[in-house]
């Protein structure tokens, strides 16, 4: 056993006295020779100033290089200074974004947590409120089946449209016809209705326009100045038809579909569903007119973020009018998606309000070609209305109504070839034409407008002034006014002196601005 330990002794000094001796050559024996070296850098000095002659030029340039010497080393050490701060930078830049990414990730599960937590307390405020799904006769859901069904939506990718699932599950949404409906009546109760119940004054070919364009077309743009009564136009409309309109304010950030639709988020794995989304899901189970508005809808560009709605609305089968609105599929996805597509249904209409000013964006002619615009250019005049109480009708009835005009008031042969006298003149001495697109819209709007009590002519003048004059306003009138007289008076010879005032009230405004 001793013999063991005097091993280990030898042996363990002999370790430690080789590491030792490492570290001395490692450290310490590298600046051993500093000094000799020293010596022998002073030694040269000296011989050399012993040759010399010229002391003081010899030390000048001594100076000089030693300057130089010392500036090259200096800056050296400098750039490795900054290296080893940039170096300590980064890496402390990196811990600080490894540690703000667990922050984020912890404040986004808080903040999953927190919306599921609100939507299960909003679930259980409705169910005190009233019923949380509609039932059938006589059956209503116990506590339980409540609970069952709020915890089955906040599981749903979709909560807010698995709401509505439950919201229209198993109930008749079916209207009964409303005896004696014509266009010329919808008309004038819905302006009796915004007069005697809500204060708002619309003029009678306005209302004549709105209709007709909700039957011609699916996007409705209402323009003009701030103040003239846009928004509250499409919200009166919800009111008497006893279902509000849905209102979506547009954001200037607002750049794709995704702004509209809302988007897949990978972290909390739900959809966020914006109210547009919804709204949009919810008419697929109504059977009445349904009306989404975007408000301030050129904040952005509309040919952005609406570009999808724009190309889908063209299709000539309404059956394809379908927006994808997730790839993926997932048992718990919302009843009315197919394959993650959503149908955009026959009974809803866009309204877009729009305001001329520097704070919006131009509308393109892409949006214009496509939509029917009503402008507004001034507070409607107070009148005198009888009291008119809301309609429950169904959309099947008003489409019926549409169809029905184009039998009974099909635009005459004459018109059309003075039409198109006047698409000859246009192309001629302004160089642009009507295009198929807005031929189109003419067949279907001008009957569906003699059918709401307006005169063919008038209709023309319609789409004539918003579809066709609006484009003047790219042109360079100021060398065009000759060219626009000659329009005027074409106007007068072929439709007659006293038609078509719209056209002659804007061509009018156009020789004055310029």
């Amino acid at each position: 056993m001793a013999e063991y330990f005097e091993y280990l002794g030898i042996m363990l000094g002999k370790v430690f006295g080789h590491i030792g001796t490492w570290f001395y050559k490692a450290w310490v024996s590298p600046w051993t020779d500093v000094g000799a070296n020293f010596n022998e850098y002073h030694q040269i000095l000296t011989e050399i100033l012993d040759k010399t002659q010229n002391t003081f030029l010899f030390w000048l340039m001594f100076a000089v290089f030693a300057i130089l010497i010392l500036a090259v080393v200096g800056g050296l050490l400098f750039l490795l200074f900054l290296l080893i701060k940039k170096y300590v930078k980064f890496a402390k830049s990196e811990i600080d974004k490894d540690d703000l990414k667990r922050q984020i990730e912890r404040l986004n599960y808080e903040l999953w947590q927190t919306v599921q937590e609100k939507d299960r307390i909003l679930g259980l405020q409705l169910k005190t409120l009233g019923p949380n799904a509609p039932k059938k006769p006589g059956e209503e859901l116990s506590e339980e089946e409540q609970d069952a069904q709020t915890i089955d939506e906040l599981a749903s990718r979709f909560p807010k449209l698995a709401h509505v699932d439950n919201l229209y599950k198993d109930k008749d949404m079916s209207i009964p016809e409303y005896p004696g409906l014509t266009l010329e009546m919808l008309c004038e109760n819905f302006r009796n209705f915004a007069c005697s119940q809500m204060g708002l004054y619309y003029k009678l070919n306005t209302v004549r326009q709105m209709f007709a364009g909700i039957g011609a077309g699916k996007i409705i743009i209402l323009e003009g100045i701030s103040g003239t009564g846009k928004t509250s136009f499409p919200y009166a409309l919800g009111k008497f038809f006893a279902h509000d309109a849905e209102i979506c304010a547009v954001q200037p950030n607002w750049k794709d579909r995704s702004e509209l639709l809302g988007y897949y988020n990978e972290f909390t794995k739900k959809f966020n569903e914006s109210e547009f989304l919804r709204a949009l899901y919810t008419v697929n189970y109504r059977k009445d007119l349904n009306l989404i508005v975007l408000d301030e809808m050129n904040l952005a560009r509309v040919e952005y973020y609406f570009a999808e709605f724009l190309s889908t609305l063209e299709m000539p089968n309404p059956n394809e009018w379908n927006v994808e609105i997730i790839g993926s599929r997932d048992s718990r996805d919302p009843k009315l998606f197919k394959e993650g597509k959503l149908k955009i249904p026959q009974n809803v209409v866009f309204f877009g309000t729009a305001n001329n000013d520097d704070s919006t964006f131009t509308i393109s002619d892409k949006v214009y070609d496509r939509a029917i615009c009503l402008f507004f250019d001034d507070k409607g005049i107070a009148f005198d209305a009888p009291n008119q109480g809301p309609m429950n009708v169904p959309y099947s009835q008003m489409q019926k109504l549409f169809d029905e005009c184009a039998e009974k008031y099909p635009v005459h042969q004459e018109t059309f070839d003075k039409f198109s006298e006047l698409d000859t003149f246009v192309i001629k001495k302004f160089r642009l034409a009507f295009g198929n697109r807005i031929m189109k819209q003419l067949t279907k709007f001008v009957p569906i407008y003699v059918g709401c009590g307006g005169t063919e002519y008038d209709g023309f003048d319609f789409i004539f002034t918003n579809k066709i004059l609006k484009k003047f306003e790219s042109l360079n009138i100021g060398f065009l006014k000759n060219e626009l007289k000659e329009l005027n008076q074409l106007l007068d010879k072929m439709f007659g002196p006293n038609e078509f005032p719209m056209a002659h009230n804007y061509i009018n405004n156009l020789i004055r601005m310029n």
